[in-house]
């Protein structure tokens, strides 16, 4: 069994409810953790990981971050059949000043 960290992807989006946020990106930092069962044919690259990651949340321009984890999620599982578990969150660092606020979801298949 293997686990992939990634920790602080960080780039700007679209996302969330309030009128400045559907106008403005804002910072979104991804965090996820992920464990499969490791061959030489069927090993899950970390780079295309953040790609999939970042380009999903920057198209998609999500209104809820529930919404983004549950559409990660499937992409994610679609894409790699072989994930035994799966945990994400997302924080947005900067959309309360005295605070960094994220939703997070974990999955065991």
């Amino acid at each position: 069994m293997m686990t992939i960290h990634i920790e602080a992807l960080t780039f700007d989006a679209i996302i969330g409810i309030l009128d400045f946020e559907r106008e403005h990106p804002q910072r979104v930092v991804v965090d996820l953790q992920l464990s499969y069962d490791y061959s030489e044919n069927a090993f899950i690259d970390y780079a295309d990981l953040c790609d999939m990651i970042e380009t999903k949340i920057k198209t998609e321009r999500y209104r809820l971050l529930e919404e983004a984890l549950a559409d990660l999620e499937a992409l994610l599982i679609a894409d790699y059949p072989h994930i035994e578990s799966l945990s994400l969150k997302i924080a947005k660092p900067d959309i309360i000043t005295n605070a960094t606020v994220a939703l997070g979801a974990q999955w065991h298949y």
